[in-house]
């Protein structure tokens, strides 16, 4: 119906000039929807070359199989021409200009490969030109060559893109719109050689309704110029008397608008939740970056309660926002907050042992987070080992005191106080000031009646020397049985009294065993020097072999029936013994670490 509704003359003159063969070949094909114009121009030397035409039979055929006027498919006829033409015999090498015309009686669009010409002319005026692909245009577009003197330079046919070509790459136009009225004209370089653009605009500046005459027209003026070696020459006018109108075309419009509409709102709603949706994911990174900034914050000030909810928030962001990468990170600080918080709770509660375990758990989770709350967990380890010293001073302090060693057990607990107040440990330092308190207490009350027993025994024991005094006058006297009595009397006061040397004394008296208590004697300074050879390796801290002498002693004691001494001498032995569990623990706090703290912890809970 395209073809019916419009109205396209076209007329063309194509000669041989002063050759023997045309090799210029022009051929065109209207049909319903579409039209093809082309024009060739045979660039070889042999007479009988057949290029033009070849080309474009190849271009009418590929146009025939699936016409249509878009950029793609006006490449791919030229292409196909191309590849037509490169199979020819190796001693032909077909080449040829050429320049194709599309239409579908609207619009056109043109392509072109060499220096074939197309010419757009308006109302009398040229609109549109075609550009030689020669290096004699190059020139003139580079304002080397002027374009009146491009028809006789020896460069307008050194062509850089022509059909024959390897590597072929024509020139596509822009679909361009038609009016009614338009000319367009084809010609090759027979026609453009020696006749110039202002003598073609003339002769189509005022034309009649055929454009056979112009085209005579045209070939007069070149006749006329009788060049010698006229070149084969082809010229064709194409007259666009009726540009085909659509009557469906406000309809087309009106739906084209409709829809374009419909893409619009579509787009700009689809433009607007894309918008929101990434502003909305970057507002949450940068409340995700803020969250976290914040949660560094608060651990440079120790604040990890804080810290924690900052980095809780800031996991929840980059869980939103499936951030990877962020989420482990996150996490890892997180699980180190939380086990630092727990550390927190239990130190505060007191619980020195459970946060020690808890700060260590911690530590190894700083490895995972890039080592935050280093410095701060090695800070509480330290407090808690020096309150765990403190809390050992008052343990030992404590066994010291339960076997009666005051002053020893005293020392501990200013040890402990001193301790806790260089570490401002007020809980500690008021353990060890109530421990003290209570020692004091109990050592008063052991010195009261100390000096109550002291006071009793001088009392039993001036009654028995009395005795002894009465038995010895008794004695003198020669009343032997009165004196036994007084013996017997004032030994019963002395054992009474547990003096047992006044009870050996008194035996030997009794009994007549002079020899006997002088080796009572004797294994009593024996014990004593026992008791002073202990007392030597205790000061030199040789513990065991200070238990071992003594245990000489006591078993000497015990001989003698000396019950008090030897137990003094068991007192003796248990602060031996409390020294030597106490050097060991700290040996082994020296050679380092935990096992002497369980250690200790173990003694402490022994006691």
């Amino acid at each position: 119906m395209r073809k019916y509704n419009s109205s396209f003359k076209t007329a063309f003159i194509s000669e041989e000039g002063s050759r023997l063969k045309n090799n210029d070949y022009f051929g065109f094909v209207e049909l319903d929807k579409y039209a093809c114009y082309v024009i060739a121009d045979g660039i070889t030397d042999m007479r009988d070359s057949q290029s033009a035409k070849k080309a474009i039979e190849a271009v009418v055929s590929a146009f025939h199989n699936e016409p249509g006027i878009s950029k793609r498919k006006l490449k791919r006829y030229l292409k196909y021409a191309n590849k037509e033409l490169l199979k020819g015999k190796s001693y032909e090498k077909l080449k040829a200009s050429i320049t194709v015309v599309l239409t579908n009686y609207e619009k056109f669009r043109y392509g072109c490969a060499g220096n074939t010409r197309l010419r757009l002319y308006r109302d009398g005026r040229m609109i549109l030109a075609s550009s030689d692909m020669s290096l004699g245009q190059d020139m003139v577009e580079a304002d080397r060559l002027a374009a009146d003197k491009l028809a006789q330079h020896e460069e307008r046919n050194n062509l850089y893109s022509y059909l024959g070509k390897e590597h072929f790459k024509p020139f596509i136009s822009k679909k361009k719109k038609l009016a009614d009225g338009d000319i367009i004209t084809l010609y090759t370089r027979g026609i453009w050689e020696n006749i110039d653009e202002g003598e073609l605009s003339d002769v189509f500046a005022e034309t009649g309704n055929e454009p056979l005459e112009e085209c005579d027209k045209v070939e007069d003026l070149l006749l006329s110029r009788q060049p010698e070696n006229l070149d084969n020459y082809t010229f064709a006018a194409i007259y666009i008397d009726k540009v085909f109108v659509d009557p469906n075309r406000r309809k087309r419009i009106k739906k084209i608008i409709i829809i374009t509409l419909v893409i619009l709102i579509l787009a700009l709603v689809i433009g607007t939740v894309v918008y929101l949706w990434r502003r909305s994911r970057r507002q949450k990174r940068e409340d995700m970056a803020q969250c976290f900034a914040n949660t560094e914050t608060y651990i440079e000030d120790n604040n990890y309660i804080r810290a924690k909810e900052e980095c809780d928030k800031a996991l929840e962001l980059a869980g939103k926002l499936r951030d990877k990468e962020a989420q482990n990170r996150y996490n890892n600080y997180l699980v180190c907050l939380e086990a630092v918080i727990q550390a927190d709770d239990s130190y505060d509660e007191g619980k020195y042992e459970e946060a020690g375990e808890a700060y260590l758990t911690a530590k190894v989770r700083t490895r995972y987070a890039d080592y935050i709350a280093a410095d701060y967990i090695e800070n509480k380890l330290l407090q808690i080992e020096q309150y765990e010293q403190v809390f050992n001073n008052i343990s030992l302090g404590d066994s010291l005191l339960a076997y009666g060693s005051y002053e020893m057990a005293e020392q501990r607990y200013l040890d402990a106080k001193k301790d806790a107040s260089a570490i401002y440990f007020t809980e500690g330092k008021q353990q060890a000031l109530d421990a003290l308190e209570k020692l004091y207490a109990q050592w008063s009350a052991a010195k009261e009646e100390a000096e109550e027993r002291s006071a009793e025994q001088a009392a039993d024991e001036t009654a028995a020397a009395e005795l002894v005094r009465q038995g010895d006058e008794t004695y003198s006297s020669g009343d032997y049985d009165g004196a036994m009595v007084f013996y017997l009397i004032a030994l019963e006061k002395y054992t009474k009294m547990e003096d047992t040397a006044q009870i050996s004394f008194l035996n030997k008296k009794i009994i007549a065993l002079n020899e006997k208590q002088q080796e009572v004697e004797t294994r009593a300074s024996e014990a004593k020097e026992f008791e002073e050879l202990a007392r030597m390796y205790e000061e030199e801290g040789d513990y065991e072999q200070a238990k071992l002498q003594y245990q000489y002693a006591k078993e000497i004691y015990e001989e003698l029936d000396k019950s008090n001494k030897a137990d003094e001498i068991q007192g003796k032995v248990d602060i031996v013994e409390t020294k030597q569990e106490k050097s060991e623990k700290d040996e082994k706090n020296e050679n380092g670490g935990e096992n002497a703290e369980s250690a200790n912890r173990t003694v402490s809970g022994n006691n």
